[in-house]
């Protein structure tokens, strides 16, 4: 075991964990954030997507060990109060259906809003190739980034 003082969420975090230990179940087991999903537990899916420093990254095989004094952010800190343009967005076009992979879904596009403010229908695309939804919302996801897009770019 070995403490670990991380950031996440903009607070600062102690924990004592294996050091190997996947950060998402450090999040989910020993945080109690537990809007991060597990997913396929080898960074397929998405899922289990949250921000390091701004960038999405699967958190179920990053280890606490590599994360350091990084900033992580979870959809838990993406905003207080579920107003973020991009959860706005996926309310406005019904994006969910069972839910599960949309908080990494969520992630994944704010994390590309972030860096490519006006993203086309490929950059869309090739940005969120990875984040697996079983229902199949893929239409509604890219509507909604688009929206997003369009609201963030007019705030």
């Amino acid at each position: 075991m070995a403490s670990f003082n991380l950031n996440i969420n903009g607070k600062s975090q102690q924990v004592e964990v294996d050091p190997s230990t996947p950060i998402l179940w450090v999040l989910r087991d020993h945080l109690d954030l537990v809007g991060t999903k597990y997913g396929c537990g080898i960074a397929q899916c998405g899922s289990c997507t949250i921000h390091v420093n701004g960038m999405a990254v699967r958190s179920c095989q990053l280890p606490v060990s590599a994360v350091g004094n990084q900033e992580i952010t979870t959809i838990e800190g993406l905003s207080e109060n579920v107003d973020h343009p991009v959860q706005k967005a996926w309310l406005e076009h019904d994006v969910y259906q069972c839910g599960y992979c949309q908080a990494g879904q969520i992630m994944s596009a704010t994390a590309l809003l972030n860096s490519n403010p006006n993203p086309s229908d490929e950059e869309i695309e090739g940005s969120m190739n990875g984040n697996i939804c079983r229902c199949g919302t893929y239409t509604r996801i890219k509507k909604a980034i688009k929206t997003a897009a369009s609201n963030m770019e007019n705030a």
